[in-house]
């Protein structure tokens, strides 16, 4: 995921993986054993937190992708980790839970064709935009759609903003900005500032899309709007997209969705005698209107479509006294696989992202099970796949919970922990939101350091990880780790890091397990302060709750409410 620390470079993006071959059983592959040089120990250590990011992230398990040989090898040897820290199965008898995914390959020699009278352009998968479906067709075509520029492509009521007002928009295309109102512009009175709202996400601007009636939608990338460079849509979109389906997933759903380059965008404005700059203002001015673009747009976009399945991995530590309560840590541990048509390192390892996450959540219910005093509260470890699809293994774990979600005190989420070392601080995405910040709180300033959010607010990052779909269910969540102010080099030296990793690292081949210049004794750190949070919520019998003001609260007051009222009776 998505990368907090990476400011205006990283992503996440919730885009799609790269997969070779069909899932097999959970028995058709066997996990390599743990080094036998390697005896892991209980508690929370740089040497058992290494071991586990190297075998994860090793060549071997070929990037982890969803229905690949190397998920076969990465579930069982989570199963197999879960079992040697004494773990008992969390899906009933079962250390999996299979979550139904419909996987769809464009052709990568489909063309964007744009038609203004006598003239047409041509756009190139790749190059030019991506574009998919998530219908789970082996062919769309759309013929002669009019495109209109929608500006943000947002209906916002609240903010009394609404792009797609007093119009029909059934078989249009809608061409539109990514960001919130405001953002390109530096108007802080717009939305929520420099904070990314949903709005904002690409996710949403195509399912709004849809729920208007377009036929295709298409967002104009631009760096510093999307948080990352136009390479990570191209590696995220290229090869196999995932989708859960529609049987999961009632929202309406596009024939088509894309990214324009920002080349192809100003072709495309300038064509229409519109200068894209200028539009970049217009669109933030309120009562903006849709323009017409002028041009329409034909697609004959075949794909390969199969349904398969991917697997959640749950373990749980029984509670000693409510075990029918819970606490939850989470991480992703699918990422975008072996590219065979790229030459060289085609292996996109992603050792940050997310190995360490999932090798922080072992490591943390190695400490629980083995601490002096039983949990009270029983403790769910999840590790979710096709986070990088679109969040989709923890979307169908919320909707398909082994835990009643009323009965879940807490979530903690870990995604792509920092190796650059201790720091001063640890950064809270999404700070303020939730009371989990007040248990963390305490135990930071005990090592000295303080909470904040993210520096780039304006990323969207608290709604590019896993956590998000518990927040959006009301369930507490907390997304928490790393810092800025290294105590090696400073604030200065964290952003260095953090935009190295982004330009070099993220969501490509580098991002691969490093002993020699990876500074774990933060991220050791780390976990140790996010095992305290879920020791004292296990260990006790409070709630926490979202703070007042934050959109969530409703859902968990109404949760709660009706959870009283059914024990009432």
């Amino acid at each position: 995921m998505q990368r907090k620390l990476v400011l205006c470079l990283a992503a996440t993006a919730a885009l799609a993986a790269c997969k070779q071959e069909a899932a097999g059983s959970a028995a058709a592959q066997p996990a390599p054993a743990a080094a036998p040089a390697h005896a892991f120990a209980s508690a929370i250590n740089a040497a058992d937190f290494g071991e586990l990011v190297k075998t994860l992230a090793s060549d071997e398990f070929e990037g982890r992708a969803p229905g690949s040989r190397g998920e076969d090898l990465t579930v069982n040897y989570i199963r197999d980790q879960m079992q040697r820290i004494g773990l008992q199965p969390g899906n009933g008898d079962s250390w999996f839970q299979d979550v139904p995914m419909t996987e769809t390959t464009a052709d990568p020699g489909t063309v964007l064709k744009i038609q203004r009278g006598d003239n047409q352009q041509q756009l190139a998968f790749g190059t030019d935009m991506v574009i998919g479906s998530r219908r789970g067709e082996s062919e769309i075509k759309i013929d002669g759609s009019d495109m209109v520029f929608v500006g943000y492509g947002v209906d916002a009521p609240e903010q009394n903003w609404n792009d797609y007002a007093d119009q029909d928009w059934t078989g249009k295309t809608v061409v539109m900005f990514v960001n919130d109102p405001g953002f390109h512009v530096g108007d802080a009175k717009l939305f929520d500032g420099k904070r990314m709202t949903y709005y904002g996400r690409w996710t949403y601007k195509f399912e709004e899309a849809a729920r208007k009636g377009a036929a295709a939608a298409l967002i104009v990338h631009d760096t510093a709007g999307a948080a990352y460079g136009w390479d990570v849509v191209k590696n995220s979109w290229g090869g196999p997209q995932y989708d859960l389906p529609a049987a999961e997933d009632k929202e309406p759903r596009l024939q088509a969705q894309g990214w324009l380059s920002a080349e192809a965008a100003r072709k495309l404005f300038a064509d229409a005698g519109l200068d894209l700059d200028k539009a970049y203002k217009d669109a933030n001015k309120r009562g903006f209107k849709p323009v017409p673009l002028q041009a329409k747009l034909s697609l004959d976009l075949k794909s390969t479509i199969a349904q398969k399945k991917s697997r959640n991995v749950v373990g749980v530590l029984p509670g000693s006294k409510r075990a029918d309560e819970a606490v939850l840590y989470m991480a992703h541990w699918d990422h975008l696989g072996k590219h065979e048509d790229e030459e060289g390192d085609n292996i996109y390892n992603g050792a940050v992202d997310n190995a360490t996450g999932v090798a922080g959540i072992l490591e943390i219910a190695d400490a629980m099970a083995h601490q002096e005093t039983a949990p009270e509260r029983s403790v769910v470890f999840l590790a979710v796949t096709l986070e990088e699809s679109g969040l989709l293994g923890s979307q169908y774990y919320v909707n398909h919970p082994t835990f009643p979600l009323d009965k879940i005190a807490g979530v903690i989420n870990i995604d792509a922990m920092s190796v650059n070392g201790r720091a001063r601080d640890m950064t809270v995405t999404g700070y303020g939101s939730s009371e989990l910040e007040d248990i963390l709180k305490p135990l930071a300033a005990e090592k000295g350091r303080t909470l904040h959010a993210e520096t780039s607010v304006q990323s969207g990052f608290y709604f590019r990880s896993d956590h998000f779909n518990f927040a959006k269910a009301g369930v507490p969540a907390l997304y928490a780790d790393g810092g800025e102010d290294l105590i090696d080099g400073g604030v200065e030296a964290g952003k260095r890091a953090a935009e190295a990793y982004g330009k070099d690292h993220y969501h490509g081949p580098k991002d691969e397990y490093d002993a020699a210049t990876w500074k774990v004794d933060g991220a050791i750190e780390d976990l140790e302060l996010l095992y305290g949070v879920g020791k004292q919520l296990a260990g006790g019998d409070a709630w926490p709750n979202w703070y007042d003001g934050n959109p969530f609260k409703a859902n968990r007051d109404a949760m709660m409410k009706a959870r009283g009222s059914e024990a009432a009776k």
